[in-house]
């Protein structure tokens, strides 16, 4: 097996079990440990996994966020559950604004059932899949293009975002503890307030596996958002740490 087909089948493995055993894969594509090592290495350098004691793993560190590409193909349930409910904070007519991340582009895709509509994003997802359709004015945010996050950031990003208003902005993210989101990039964070403080209402869309997390950057107060969109409800004591800051959570039902 070719380096590139053994890291590619590494990332499937990844993305059904989120984390890999170094000796295991060794024993699966009968190689060296030293050969898994540089595998895991190079993965890593790309972003796409977080080497930890004994193997790696894709789950969400302070410092660390999978890459795009595994994340769009985790929890499309999930995702989908939360975009149709973000779906109906839309009207017809609407300026609105999307960012990066998986979970966003579900959501981008969606929003052509609202059409006429003017969507503003740096998601390049969006980008590529809306830039065609009729009865969306698309308004596609320069910068530098991340791989990364399959997003564009920086400067220009955001100094475009400070000439823009929308009517409602629509904010991922991979963590959230106590009153405050979270994200692990600096560049990223920058670019989700720029969209904040554009915005006439800001919707935080999260799953609930990442409440009671961290990351390196408090990218916002949880009160600073109109509505807070989850897939499932929260452990217990989340929700009473909520319901203490009246924080309220709206629940997105799946479809049976």
């Amino acid at each position: 097996m070719k380096r590139e087909e053994r890291q590619q089948s590494i990332v499937n493995l990844l993305v059904e079990s989120k984390t890999v055993d170094l000796d295991d894969l060794a024993d699966r594509f009968t190689v060296s440990k030293m050969t898994i090592h540089r595998d895991l290495d190079e993965l890593e350098q790309a972003g796409v996994l977080r080497k930890v004691r004994g193997g790696a793993t894709i789950d969400a560190g302070t410092q660390f966020e999978s890459d795009f590409r595994l994340r769009e193909r985790q929890g499309n349930e999930a995702k989908i559950a939360m975009a149709r409910t973000a779906l109906s904070l839309v009207e017809p007519g609407m300026t609105v604004m999307v960012n990066d991340g998986s979970m966003a582009a579900v959501l981008g895709e969606m929003l052509l059932q609202k059409r006429p509509l003017t969507l503003i994003t740096n998601n390049a997802a969006i980008m590529e899949r809306l830039k065609g359709e009729t009865g969306i004015t698309l308004i596609a945010l320069g910068g530098i293009y991340s791989p990364k996050f399959n997003a564009f950031l920086g400067v220009v990003t955001e100094e475009a975002l400070f000439r823009l208003r929308a009517d409602i902005a629509f904010i991922s993210t991979p963590a959230v503890s106590g009153r405050l989101a979270y994200h692990m990039d600096d560049n990223v964070v920058r670019a989700k307030r720029a969209m904040m403080s554009s915005a006439t209402r800001k919707c935080l869309l999260v799953n609930h596996l990442r409440f009671g997390h961290t990351a390196l950057h408090a990218m916002a107060e949880l009160a600073d958002f109109d509505a807070i969109i989850t897939d499932s409800a929260p452990d217990a004591a989340v929700q009473e740490e909520f319901d203490r800051q009246g924080i309220r959570l709206t629940i997105a039902a799946t479809q049976e």
